[in-house]
């Protein structure tokens, strides 16, 4: 099973892409998405092309996203939205099955605590995938959240692989 994970962002959305066969992982690839342009719209349809591609090339069997963040600030909290719609738009396009996790959750499953630092999540990433790789921090997010639908779908009988 390929999973891609996703930690969407309007500034640096993080993608990583496993392969789950046996009880193992295998790091395929990962990135960030940085848009460079001023206008949100303009960032939003980066990383719907962006996410696209990445789907286009890696043809995975489901999304593991990061859940819905709430901010005191409605306008973060709105561009944010804006920033994971167009980050699983793409999947949706393909009718990807799309599963959300909270970040305590992505933690608690690489780390064993929900509290993880963002160095704490990194180094865990790269000892489970077996990679001395420099995995960037939202990289290493999203790659937490595919290990985390990797630890669920096992768990779960109903799911839809």
């Amino acid at each position: 099973m390929k999973i891609l994970g996703i930690d969407p962002g309007s500034v640096c959305t993080g993608w990583g892409i496993i392969d789950y066969i046996n009880h193992s992982y295998t790091l395929l690839s990962f990135g960030t998405i940085s848009p460079k342009n001023e206008l949100l719209t303009q960032k939003y349809v980066t990383i719907f092309d962006e996410v696209e591609g990445i789907i286009q090339k890696y043809q995975p069997d489901c999304i593991a996203v990061e859940t819905q963040f709430v901010d005191k600030n409605p306008k973060s909290t709105i561009t944010l939205s804006m920033a994971r719609i167009a980050a699983v738009l793409p999947g949706a396009k393909r009718n990807l099955p799309i599963f959300e996790y909270a970040p305590l959750k992505a933690k608690q499953a690489v780390t064993g605590s929900s509290k993880a630092s963002k160095e704490q999540v990194q180094k865990m990433i790269a000892v489970l995938l077996n990679t001395d790789q420099n995995i960037p921090f939202d990289a290493s997010d999203a790659l937490a959240l595919a290990i985390t639908h990797a630890h669920c779908a096992r768990s779960k009988a109903s799911l839809p692989f």
